[in-house]
């Protein structure tokens, strides 16, 4: 997995994104209803920030900030470090583990297209892996019917 280009871990991902002006709240239900830990703050520019969970508890409820009132841009934090898509995974691990983060923001061409995270290091879920051997099933039926066919 560490070999592995970084696009082939976010391919099956959400890119979940909010403007700087968005309310803590409204990105926490978001990422809630997207099942992700991270959300890119994006601005006219492109990339102004990551916000996380760890950035909504450190930053928002334990200094007692009301999330329907604190915008992103407030407690994001800024020009987060980024890396390409054609970049292997464990690279992307070591960024994380040197600078004590979770998520790192993917980008090709000044363009967000993704976040990897450490949880993308676990296991493929079970229904995940299911679904992978039940594809290659109907695909070696269909190459056995179709060689089957030309003879």
């Amino acid at each position: 997995m560490p070999h592995r280009p970084i696009r082939e871990i976010i391919k099956r991902g959400k890119l979940v994104t909010a403007s700087e002006a968005t309310s803590v709240a409204e990105a926490a239900r978001l990422m809630t209803e997207a099942r992700v830990g991270a959300i890119l703050v994006l601005n006219k520019d492109g990339l102004a920030g990551i916000f996380t969970e760890r950035d909504a508890l450190t930053r928002v409820l334990a200094p007692g900030l009301d999330p329907e009132t604190t915008p992103l841009g407030r407690v994001m934090t800024a020009d987060p470090d980024t890396i390409t898509p054609n970049r292997p995974f464990g690279e992307a691990l070591i960024m994380m583990y040197d600078h004590g983060y979770r998520h790192v923001p993917v980008v090709e061409d000044d363009v967000p297209v993704g976040i990897v995270s450490m949880r993308d290091t676990a296991p493929p879920k079970l229904e995940d892996l299911e679904a992978a051997i039940k594809a290659a099933a109907k695909e070696a039926a269909r190459a056995a019917a179709a060689l089957k066919a030309e003879s």
